[in-house]
């Protein structure tokens, strides 16, 4: 009875073992970065980014002249003259805020714009990634980039280098 049992035990586990699930990681970072266009892209968000951030800067630089202008000034203005510089430079803030979320907001434009550029990139990586997993039969494949709770992983595993082949980049 033993010996059967024993047996048995032995075929279900050699049964398990070949039908293992195979993984696969990837470095994004690496593939991007592997990429020109993704250069390129981050480098148009730069400029774009530190454009805005210049206008922006203007804006509160211009509320902090008033505001100081303002205080020099106050001694002589009236009530209603204070009151309207006050709005003036109030209005002016809310104004530079504003246009600071504009741009740099959750749903802002450099949100979009860095959308509008990488999900092209994104989606093709996806597709190769895809791809390769097909051809090498891998149920599974983990970004070793964003990872964070990835200790250790055999470079074996790493499939960074065929991405980049099947998107025509060989490193």
């Amino acid at each position: 009875m033993k010996k059967i049992l024993t047996t048995l035990i032995i075929c279900l586990s050699a049964i398990g073992i070949g039908h293992a699930q195979k993984f696969a990681l990837v470095d994004m970072e690496y593939i991007m970065k592997a990429i020109p266009a993704y250069e390129t892209a981050n480098e148009q968000l730069t400029q774009l980014s530190k454009r805005w951030e210049k206008e922006v800067e203007n804006k509160l630089i211009e509320v902090q002249t008033m505001y100081k202008n303002y205080q020099t000034e106050v001694v002589f203005l009236s009530e209603e003259m204070k009151k309207q510089r006050e709005e003036e430079i109030i209005a002016k803030e809310k104004a530079a805020n504003e246009l600071k979320r504009k741009y740099f907001g959750a749903e802002g434009d450099l949100f979009k714009k860095r959308e509008s550029l990488m999900k092209p990139m994104q989606e093709e990586i996806y597709n190769a990634v895809q791809a390769v997993c097909n051809e090498k039969g891998y149920q599974m494949v983990l970004d070793k980039a964003s990872s964070m709770n990835l200790i250790f992983a055999s470079p074996k595993l790493d499939i960074s280098d065929e991405v980049l082949d099947k998107l025509g980049y060989s490193k």
